[in-house]
């Protein structure tokens, strides 16, 4: 909202040196944000002159300039720049003769945009200064020539300083207006503030006006689908103005303010009803009178029907918009914006103003649906005062016969709702109890009252009555803001909170980050996907059987391509991986951490009811509310593709593969501290001879808690990605539960080691880990690194068997072991295969 400065003076006390900065200091300690401060950005010398002589002068390149003589000082007097009273003055403009006052700008002023003025050569002539127009004093986005001031009503002496005739010597500030206080989208709402603010006096704009009585006008509210029970309409005020002359100039004063008040001037009947709207905060509109067929009648839109608004659009309406409508149709979209069968021109003689309350979510969902956003909307959404509209009705009909020259007429309407604002009880103590200060009664009651709000004795506290322009006061919190707000936000005390010791992340918060940071440290980058998916992408990633999955499908998305809740996140990866191919980026490690929904087949989910604001929910109310929430368990994924290694001088280049994504699964592993065992295993999104399944142990039961390997080469065929996709994806829940509570660290023993290999024969469907775990498990304490070295398949062995090949090392803590203390153990590792796998030893 920005408010000039001398349009605010008029309502509450300003002292006569006050600053924007100043203004901006006192509202802001009642509340408000400081946005800007707007000046006009004209300085040093401009004036009043008159135009002595004008010789219209042909140019080569077929221009006609106009040298003048300007009298910019009373005759013999010095100019307000120190030269003479007659200036030489070219001008390119030819809406102005002789005899004509214009404003001068004289060397040494400064306008919009940083634009000095001097003296300069220019045509054959120095142009000793430039008559100027509305565009260029910063009044106006257009200009058809330069401003005569008897065109917009004015007759100054020559020489007075044009800036104060104009307003350009006003500022106005700008604050940030919050939703729940609508009531400050307006001159009367920001002069009550610093009133409250300074202690100044305030002088209601509202009652400065006195409404005539006016009847005879009909109008019916007709709404049949309110919403939430409420009509759409709870005030309707109407007024006529006859023989009025809407072609007569707006005064400079009001179309300056409209402008530092950000608001373009248009027409004469426009710009009265938008000074009123800011003046009194209550939206008006007008009608062509002569053009309205029958009374008016409120009431919401029929399936099918069209307006043609004031903008030329032809709009197609929803049954919950809320039109004003007379004998013909639809003549408006309430709140929004008119209709232009009905719209005031140069022609009009008769008005009719409407004032009017509507319902502000009908509003906001019809400005939001037509996307209209306007000033009127703007403010029927955050809540219009109701006692405020036949004021406001009344003074756009003061101004209109004022300047327009109109004839107020005693035909109008005024249609009122009873309701008034419930009371709220205040218990004794619950400010002090919610805000932590000791608010006295006195204080409590003068705050309270200084608001506008009535304030009455009850049993235990007050009972407070919100004034009509407060919608946002409905409860005790809100009263006891006001009260810390009015009173004084220095009041309440700084106290840092000390955290109580031995705290600090939780477990499964040190192992998330744990993730995070290891990944990000071997060399990936974390990417964040919206979790928004196909119901194709849903069905080939987020199972690893082939087959419709139940997913969570959005009410209201954003793209109907990408309707369902994820249940997988390589989607989103590959989405990545695309949009940095397309940019030429094709070397990538990508990996992310979030959430996917994994429903239950044939649960219901959100059925619960929400419980009230304000009230405890119970134990069992809570477990409903969670039972009403699909399962979301938090994955870890990785997508790598492209280069692992670059060609450089003597290093080949090598592709991303699974045994990459191995490679990252062992980074898991240590950062998560769970034991992960990798075997063959299948999806159907991987490729299906290089999958593998990653198993974890949680209360001794073995678990799948993820897939690592490469996509199928369809996938990547079908983005047209270059390069294998080797792929990771993993329940992190699962691995943090599986996770090892206490890290056994080992000391490094300063004792040699002893190296041996093993070679077993087993059958080709035993997973080489699980053998690998037998021989850990048989050879004890004194093993203290295997690896699977050889997997041979061919000569010399059956065709269902396979030799597998381990690199053992062993080392004790105490002592150098001996070769034979070395091979016992090993040979107990092959004990231990044997009885589980049927191994045996390859000689």
């Amino acid at each position: 909202m920005r408010i000039p400065l001398s349009w605010l003076a008029e309502y509450v006390d300003l002292p006569a040196d006050v600053t924007p900065e100043q203004l901006h200091a006192a509202l802001v300690s009642v509340g408000f944000e400081e946005e800007d401060i707007h000046r006009s950005g004209v300085t040093g010398p401009v004036v009043v002159g008159q135009v002595l002589e004008r010789t219209p002068e042909p140019q080569s390149n077929g221009k006609t300039i106009n040298w003048c003589q300007v009298r910019v000082a009373p005759e013999g007097q010095q100019a307000a720049d120190g030269g003479e009273d007659v200036r030489g003055i070219v001008c390119g403009a030819h809406n102005f003769e002789p005899g004509d006052k214009v404003v001068v700008t004289l060397p040494g002023a400064v306008l919009p945009g940083d634009f000095a003025i001097a003296a300069r050569k220019t045509y054959g002539h120095v142009s000793d200064g430039m008559i100027a127009s509305t565009k260029e004093l910063g009044l106006g986005d257009e200009s058809d020539g330069i401003l005569v001031l008897s065109e917009i009503g004015l007759d100054p002496e020559v020489g007075e300083d044009a800036k104060a005739l104009l307003g350009l010597d006003e500022s106005a500030i700008e604050v940030n207006v919050t939703p729940d206080r609508g009531y400050a989208f307006s001159i009367r709402g920001i002069a009550r503030e610093y009133s409250h603010a300074t202690g100044a006096a305030f002088r209601d704009p509202a009652h400065a006006v006195t409404p005539a009585d006016a009847a005879g006008f009909t109008v019916v509210v007709n709404d049949e689908a309110p919403l939430r029970g409420k009509n759409g309409v709870s005030v309707f005020v109407t007024r006529v103005v006859r023989g009025i002359d809407p072609t007569r100039p707006t005064p400079q004063w009001m179309s300056t303010r409209l402008a530092l008040a950000g608001i373009r001037s248009l027409s004469l009947v426009v710009d009265i009803t938008n000074y009123v709207m800011l003046e009194l905060g209550n939206p008006i509109h007008g009608y062509d009178l002569d053009k309205l067929t029958g009374g008016i009648t409120v009431r919401r839109a029929t399936a099918g029907e069209t307006l043609v608004t004031l903008d030329d659009q032809k709009r197609k309406l929803h049954i919950e918009d809320l039109l004003i409508t007379d004998d013909s149709g639809a003549i408006g979209l309430a709140g929004v914006m008119g209709g232009a069968s009905t719209e005031i021109s140069d022609t009009t003689t008769n008005v009719l103003v409407e004032a009017a309350v509507f319902d502000p979510i009908t509003i906001a969902r019809s400005a939001r649906r037509h996307k209209l956003p306007s000033e009127a909307s703007k403010r029927f959404e955050r809540g219009v005062d109701p006692l405020v509209s036949i004021a406001a009705a009344q003074r756009v009909v003061d101004l209109l016969v004022e300047l327009a020259g109109g004839t107020a007429d005693d035909l109008g309407s005024v249609l009122a709702s009873s309701e008034s604002a419930s009371p709220i009880f205040l218990a004794d103590g619950f400010i002090a109890g919610l805000i932590g200060v000791d608010f006295s009664d006195a204080e409590v009651r003068d705050t309270l009252t200084a608001i506008g709000a009535t304030v009455a004795d009850a049993d235990g506290g007050l009972s407070v009555t919100p004034p009509s322009w407060r919608p946002d006061l409905t409860f005790p919190a809100a009263l006891a803001e006001e009260v810390a707000r009015i009173v004084g936000y220095d009041r309440i005390p700084s106290v840092l909170p000390i955290a109580p010791p031995g705290r600090g992340l939780t477990r499964t918060q040190q192992l998330r980050r744990s993730v995070a940071h290891t990944l990000a440290a071997a060399g990936s980058t974390e990417v964040l996907n919206y979790p928004f998916v196909s119901a194709a992408a849903n069905a080939q990633y987020g199972s690893p059987e082939a087959g419709v999955q139940p997913s969570i499908k959005l009410a209201n998305p954003l793209d109907s391509e990408a309707g369902l809740l994820r249940r997988s996140l390589l989607p989103g990866l590959l989405q990545t991986v695309l949009r940095n191919q397309s940019r030429g980026l094709t070397n990538l490690a990508l990996y992310e951490l979030g959430a996917v929904f994994l429903p239950e087949p044939g649960a219901q989910y959100g059925v619960v009811e929400v419980p009230a604001l304000g009230v405890l929910p119970s134990g069992e109310t809570l477990a409903a509310l969670n039972a009403s929430i699909p399962p979301q368990p938090l994955y870890v994924s990785a997508l790598l593709t492209g280069a692992a290694v670059q060609k450089q001088a003597g290093i080949q280049q090598r592709f991303f593969d699974w045994t990459d994504a191995l490679d990252i699964v062992r980074q898991l592993e240590l950062a998560a501290a769970v034991d992960i065992t990798v075997r063959q295993g299948s999806h159907q999104a991987f490729h299906p001879g290089r999958t593998a399944e990653l198993v974890v142990t949680i209360d001794g039961a073995e678990v799948v808690a993820g897939y690592a390997g490469e996509l199928l080469p369809a996938i990547g065929e079908e983005l047209k990605l270059p390069h294998r996709i080797a792929a990771v994806e993993a329940n992190l829940d699962l691995l943090m539960d599986a996770s090892r509570r206490e890290v056994e660290y080992v000391p490094i023993s300063s004792y040699p080691a002893a190296t041996q290999d093993l070679s077993l024969i087993v059958d080709q469907s035993v997973p080489a880990g699980d053998v690998m775990s037998a021989i850990i498990v048989g050879a004890g304490s004194l093993l203290e690194e295997a690896r699977l070295v050889d997997d041979y398949r061919g000569a010399g062995l059956e065709e269902n068997q396979k030799s597998l090949t381990f690199a053992l090392r062993f080392r004790a803590p105490d002592r150098t072991l001996t070769a034979a203390e070395a091979n016992e153990a090993k040979l107990a590792g092959v004990a231990s295969a044997t009885e589980r796998f049927a191994a045996v030893l390859r000689e």
